[in-house]
Formats: C-alpha cells, sequence, structure tokens
C-alpha cells in the first residue's frame, strides 16, 4: 500500500481556495500497474462516491481494475480527509500542494487532467497589492462554482470586485505521500 499525492501549483489572479466541487467531483487519471508496467491509454476518473469491493471481501477501494496484461487485480481508495484547498499565498510562493491523496494497490497514477467542476473564491485586491501591502486575503463574495481547467488555464471577470480573474500556468505531479 502506496499512498501518492496529487500536488498542483498554479498562478493565481484575484481569487483563492481553488478547490473541487464535492464528492462527485471527477479525478481524471491515467494509470500504470505496478507489477507489469502496462499504462492505461485512456483517462479514467474516480470519486468520493465510488465505492466497489475488492475481491475476497478485503474492503472496498474508489477504483477496482483487473490489469489487461498480467491479470492481476489493482485498486485505487481516494482518500477523503486529504482533499484540500489551494490558496492565493501559495501561488504567490509558487509551492505545489497536494490536494488530494490516493491509496494505491499495484496501481499508481501517472497522468491527471483537471477538467471541469472546480470551484475559486473571489477576492477584492489583487496580487500586486498583498505582496506590497502583506495585507491579509478579503473575499470579494464572488464564488466561481463552474472553473474549467480542461487547458489549464481559466479567467472571467468578477463584477463584486471590478477585476479580472483567472487561475494560469497549471501544472501537476504525483508524489509520495508519508504517513
Amino acid at each position: 500500500m502506496v499512498k501518492i499525492g496529487l500536488q498542483i501549483q498554479a498562478t493565481l489572479e484575484n481569487i483563492t481556495n481553488l478547490r473541487p466541487s464535492g464528492e462527485d467531483f471527477r479525478w481524471y487519471i491515467k494509470i500504470k500497474c505496478v507489477n507489469c508496467g502496462e499504462e492505461s491509454g485512456e483517462f479514467s476518473y474516480i470519486t468520493l462516491l465510488q465505492n466497489a469491493p475488492l475481491k475476497g471481501g478485503r474492503g472496498h477501494a474508489s477504483m477496482v481494475n483487473r490489469c489487461k496484461l498480467c491479470s492481476r487485480e489493482n485498486s485505487i481508495l481516494l482518500i477523503p480527509e486529504s482533499l484540500n484547498s489551494y490558496l492565493l499565498s501559495q501561488s504567490d510562493s509558487h509551492q505545489f500542494v497536494t490536494v488530494v491523496s490516493f491509496d494505491c494497490r499495484g496501481l499508481e497514477p501517472i497522468d491527471f487532467s483537471p477538467r471541469s467542476g472546480w470551484i475559486a473564491d473571489g477576492v477584492t485586491q489583487s496580487q500586486d497589492q498583498l505582496a506590497e501591502d502583506g495585507e491579509e486575503v478579503l473575499l470579494s463574495g464572488t464564488l466561481f462554482d463552474d472553473v474549467d481547467l480542461t487547458t489549464k488555464e481559466w479567467s472571467d471577470y468578477d463584477e463584486k470586485s471590478s477585476s479580472s480573474v483567472g487561475i494560469y500556468d497549471l501544472q501537476y505531479k504525483f508524489v509520495v505521500v508519508k504517513g
């Protein structure tokens, strides 16, 4: 059993608290069998709501997959308490942040497609003002509830703060999570 975290890093403009939309959020990943190295050609998705039984009554997982090459049954469990938001302060310091972790048994994620279903909160001050003034982030009250990151960028306009908002240069990586 290996826990693998998905980390993201992006430039946020006048938004904070980038997060998945809920339990039905679809995490699109490509997977690889650690037994034989066979990689999936297509993206598969898992959600918190998915629950498949493991062979022999050994519990459950978010995804159970039989490898096409070696026929081994493998699984991935999305860990609910690992869900995390990406904040404006983390964007300013160009930090990678673990936004979700997977308990992997025989599989490992090798690619991620962010797609749609993300949520973010508007802020009242720009990144430049925050960096110079050192003030806390003040929310504008605008909730952007259908952020689509398929192209790894997104932009919109926050009417409450009269400012453009956006997510740019989205990057991601998978890391082994200890504990």
